[in-house]
């Protein structure tokens, strides 16, 4: 994917400055958030059985619930529980041909899930034991495991505490510590 460079690249960064410089409050004048936070995130899957087997065996995410889509006869809804009373749920839609994942305007480039240390060790082993691609910390990147799921999602496993980005706590409140 073609980068800006020079007179381009410093024209973004500029840009960017500018929007963190008018929006970007102190974290004591922010007000209080309207959310609860992410009640589930739905995505689309090829195929139900492998979606499962790579979230709850490969990742460690339980399946909690599986039923058919009240909107759409014959297609699956599913969720698994990816912490602190998070839901991540799939569909899959029977008889649509759908594309595979590229990366584009209003998709999903990743979802980054924070993970224990402890957790972050056992899920690099199992993607070595499975042969499974990642970019991670032997691979360019300190706290991330970054795999992308049977449907081409991208998932970062981040180790790293919730409401918190490269060390700096971002948000406050809820279930997030300082």
């Amino acid at each position: 994917m073609p980068q800006p460079e020079g007179a381009e690249l410093d024209a973004v960064r500029e840009r960017r400055t500018a929007l963190r410089d008018a929006y970007l409050r102190p974290r004591q004048d922010r007000p209080a958030t309207a959310g609860q936070g992410i009640h589930h995130a739905a995505l689309i899957c090829r195929d139900v059985e492998s979606t499962i087997r790579f979230y709850q065996e490969v990742l460690g995410f339980p399946l909690v619930e599986l039923v058919e889509n009240r909107d759409y006869p014959g297609s699956s809804h599913f969720f698994f529980d990816v912490g602190n009373r998070n839901l991540l749920g799939f569909f899959d839609f029977p008889g649509h041909d759908h594309p595979d994942f590229r990366e584009t305007i209003g998709g999903v480039q990743h979802i980054a899930l924070s993970v224990s240390p402890e957790q972050f060790t056992l899920a690099k082993a199992r993607f070595d034991a499975a042969g499974i691609e990642y970019l991670g910390p032997d691979r360019g990147v300190d706290d991330s495991l970054y795999v992308r799921d049977p449907n081409g999602v991208g998932i970062e496993l981040y180790r790293e505490k919730l409401g918190v980005f490269e060390g700096i706590t971002l948000v406050t409140g809820g279930n997030t510590t300082d």
